[in-house]
């Protein structure tokens, strides 16, 4: 599922209470990026100076806002193609790693039921250097036990995208974002493209024995 509409939503809502109207152009600034660190971007960008206190009470807040909004979601709000992908991926025995910033990762795992077919989760609790950093890549690479240079990040944002090649990934941009045109292999959506279509194109069948799968 794409969880970035909720996240942009939260945000809107709480920048609005200090008077800065946030964009979905400047939430690209925000995507991949963990919460303190996204809030740090707003306040930076509406000219605010706040207390720790009050920014980590204005976090928490964001994060009230998100739980608000994903509170209802489910299987059904799984994007077109994803678990046919999930599913394909795991008949191939490749490992899958989840990597994000956000610490409700295994609440919308759990939610949507996928869970199952991650063998390892790094989330923002685990981590504490957010995108573009590559801490969140080469830990969840580690937890499946390959190599980075043996791995395929599927990433929707362009710091996703820099932290994947930062840790010597190969790369996977999902979606029509011209600035996803960084990634080595660019598909719009899961609905017409296969996880063999991916090993092929990669040429990992005879060199890569398994890979990390982020989405």
């Amino acid at each position: 599922m794409d969880t970035s509409g909720y996240h942009f939503e939260a945000w809107k809502k709480l920048a609005s209470k200090f008077g800065f109207v946030l964009t979905e152009s400047f939430n690209e600034h925000l995507k991949g990026v963990e919460r303190m660190k996204s809030l740090e971007i707003i306040l930076h960008a509406a000219e605010l100076n706040l207390s720790q206190e009050i920014k980590e009470r204005l976090a928490a807040q964001k994060n009230e806002y998100y739980l608000e909004l994903i509170a209802n979601i489910s299987e059904n709000d799984i994007l077109p193609g994803v678990l046919r992908f999930l599913e394909e991926t795991k008949e191939l025995s490749i490992p899958i790693a989840l990597g994000s910033a956000s610490k409700n990762a295994m609440l919308l795992l759990d939610k949507t039921g996928v869970r199952h077919f991650f063998h390892t989760v790094v989330d923002g609790i685990k981590v504490s250097r957010s995108k573009p950093d590559p801490e969140v890549f080469v830990t969840a690479a580690k937890g499946i036990g390959v190599l980075p240079e043996d791995c395929i990040v599927f990433e929707d944002s362009m710091k996703g995208l820099e932290a994947a090649v930062r840790a010597g990934m190969h790369t996977v941009g999902i979606g029509i974002d011209p600035v996803l045109s960084a990634a080595q292999l660019v598909i719009p959506d899961f609905t017409s493209i296969t996880a063999k279509d991916i090993v092929e194109w990669f040429d990992t069948s005879n060199k890569i024995a398994s890979g990390e799968i982020v989405l």
